[in-house]
């Protein structure tokens, strides 16, 4: 029995041994598709960890052609960028901080804590007064020579006052510079250093930069070496910036930092377009804003400088004050532009007012140009030559008019802003036309107070509340009202009979102030409220006689 079941046993294991090896080829080939799809998993799954992404990929050199490098620019106008350090002495106050005399606090400052300050000089003078302190004074900017022979352009402001002014090249040659001329009225300077053969950068045009342009700033930021900087013009014509008294600043914000004024900023071609000048930061680094003198208006004051030895400005003679919204609606002008003829100087020629130009004008165009504010009118005839024949369209009465005048030279004795600053109206609030004004008859007495001269007629102002729209405006004890809408005002009475009958939103008045004539405008009270309020409470009478 046992035997047979060990046998039967063996046999049963090779039979079912020999069932599955006939069941393997037989299961294989009966799916062949199968065994290929297997194959064909596997080689997807190995090419697709090692297969590596498509590039696109271009090995071609770098090309310095056209617009893709500024390189070939930057070799051009580069060795034209010098840089310019000055040195000036500058005399110290004799007052003395008294807690430096603690000889800890002299070494926290820097200063020799065992330097004996009270020790007698070797030769002191007769009153025992120690002889004045001075120290030198260190600056750095930069500049562009504009000819073969060494004439420079650079800031007014890197070489105002300087000892000693040097130049550095790009190639490292020294020179000690000159300072032909200077003027603080639009920053600039020409310096001249002995030489030939200089590498004069090439000049382009100011006037037709638009926004979006593509320029470049060099300079030696920091002291650094010369460094080039790109961006695109941000703005042009900025004037209201209170840095110099005629601007017309391109904006950029290619980066221009400390050291780089006096610099070039140059557009795509490699011209001179503009000199660095200055950045609003309120870290003193750059964050994008930076302003350049326009090369058209450096120029004219440099070759004016290097002729004549001064800077000639054209001059009309009158003061000119901006258009505000509430002057255009009185002067019933089509838009609030131009520049409105606040009054003439009081001393020295006008040619303006000799061609027939009156107060209460509006120039709205001087030589075909149309004229957007007030310092853009006196920058403009700022750049006209002197004695050059001249039109100036203007609007008066609601009509347009053309006078023909020859343009005048600038005052030397005057001041560069002498023809205008005369600041705009603040007109706003509720109160009624010249609300809280107290006037007077200008008399002798009056006239010695407040110093009106006799040649001045009108309503003097004696006082004004703080509180009321007239201040807010601008009008000050002192002030004389000369006109109320257009009306000529001769004393108080006059004064109040025409306060009383203003109409509309706002009263224009033309007001004489400390020694100039100007307009302004103060809001009156026309709505509802304003009426119940002023019914409800005790309020002083309009542009009130002074009893």
């Amino acid at each position: 029995m046992k035997r047979t079941f060990a046998t039967t046993t063996s046999l049963g294991c090779i039979a079912l041994l020999a069932l599955t090896l006939q069941t393997i080829p037989v299961f294989a080939k009966d799916n062949p598709s199968r065994d290929k799809n297997d194959k064909a998993e596997k080689s997807d799954e190995a090419s697709q960890k090692h297969a590596l992404p498509k590039l696109n990929i271009d090995s071609a050199p770098i090309q310095r052609e056209g617009s893709h490098s500024y390189a070939p620019i930057i070799k051009k106008a580069a060795p034209s960028v010098v840089s310019v350090s000055s040195s000036k002495t500058v005399a110290e106050s004799e007052a003395r901080n008294p807690l430096l005399n603690d000889p800890l606090l002299r070494r926290f400052f820097g200063q020799d804590p065992d330097a004996e300050e009270d020790q007698p000089e070797e030769n002191p003078r007769r009153n025992n007064r120690r002889r004045p302190r001075s120290h030198q004074e260190m600056g750095l900017g930069s500049g562009v020579i504009v000819s073969e022979d060494g004439y420079i352009i650079t800031n007014n402001h890197v070489v105002e006052g300087a000892d000693d002014v040097k130049v550095e090249t790009a190639s490292g040659a020294k020179y000690t510079a000159k300072v032909i001329g200077a003027d603080p009225a639009t920053d600039t300077a020409v310096v001249k250093i002995d030489g030939t053969g200089l590498p004069a950068i090439t000049i382009g045009n100011s006037e037709g930069l638009e926004v979006g342009d593509v320029v470049l700033a060099i300079g030696n930021p920091f002291g650094i070496g010369q460094t080039v900087t790109m961006g695109i013009i941000s703005g042009v014509g900025r004037t209201e910036l209170g840095i110099v008294d005629y601007e017309d600043f391109i904006q950029t914000d290619a980066a221009i930092n400390m050291g780089n004024s006096g610099g070039a900023l140059i557009d795509a071609q490699g011209r001179l377009i503009g000199i660095n000048a200055a950045i609003l930061s309120r870290t003193g680094g750059n964050i994008g804003v930076g302003f350049a003198v326009p090369i058209n208006m450096a120029r004219q004051v440099v070759e004016n400088m290097i002729e004549y030895g001064k800077v000639m400005r054209g001059y009309l003679g009158l003061k000119p004050q901006r258009v505000t919204p509430e002057f255009a609606r009185k002067f019933n002008l089509p838009e609030a532009t131009g520049a409105l003829v606040a009054d003439f100087p009081l001393k020295g020629p006008s040619p303006a007012r000799d061609a027939g130009i009156k107060a209460g004008d509006i120039i709205t165009e001087f030589n075909g140009k149309k004229i957007s504010d007030d310092k853009h009118l006196r920058l403009m005839v700022s750049q006209t030559p002197p004695n050059t024949d001249s039109t100036v369209k203007l609007f008066r009465d609601g009509k347009e008019k053309n006078i023909k005048l020859k343009i005048g030279e600038f005052p030397p004795e005057q001041l560069a802003d002498a023809e205008g600053n005369t600041p705009g109206a603040k007109p706003g609030g509720d109160n009624e036309s010249l609300e809280g004004v107290t006037v007077d008859d200008l008399d002798t007495r009056m006239r010695s107070q407040f110093r009106v001269p006799r040649t001045v007629e009108g309503a003097l102002v004696t006082d004004v509340d703080p509180d009321s729209k007239s201040y807010e405006a601008g009008l000050r004890p002192g002030d004389v009202i000369l006109e109320i809408d257009h009306k000529p005002v001769r004393d108080s009475k006059e004064a109040v009979s025409l306060s009383e009958k203003a109409k509309g939103p706002d009263t224009l008045l033309r007001i004489w102030s400390r020694g100039n004539s100007r307009y302004l405008t103060v809001e009156n009270g026309t709505n509802e409220s304003s009426t119940k309020e002023k019914e409800n409470t005790d309020k002083k009478k309009p542009a009130t006689p002074r009893r």
